[in-house]
């Protein structure tokens, strides 16, 4: 094992390790799959094809937004969210270097 497992985790480690605890859950990563390219879904939309209550969806969403997997928008009374591309495709790149380096 390489250095002290307790040192402080890289700062670009950060906001991936956010992205795997909030896909670490089956329906985060389905909702996640709902979406199509550039499309913007709301929260009806999402409970509407799911199996999950409205407010477990929002409770979801909440997460995914929070780990910026998720971007939204409020217009008028309702929220639209899209997947946040660039920082996934950044995330990933990260963990790829990774592995190319040091695994």
């Amino acid at each position: 094992m390489r250095g002290d497992y307790g040192r402080t985790m890289p700062q670009e480690w950060r906001s991936m390790s956010r992205v795997f605890s909030a896909l670490g859950d089956e329906h985060r990563q389905r909702i996640l799959l709902l979406f199509e390219p550039h499309e913007r879904l709301n929260v009806s939309q999402i409970a509407d094809v799911s199996t999950l209550a409205r407010s477990t969806v929002s409770h979801h969403l909440k997460t995914l937004r929070d780990a910026e997997v998720l971007l939204s928008e409020k217009l008028g009374k309702e929220v639209y969210f899209w997947v946040n591309k660039p920082f996934l495709e950044e995330s990933l790149r990260n963990v790829l270097s990774y592995l190319k380096e040091s695994a």
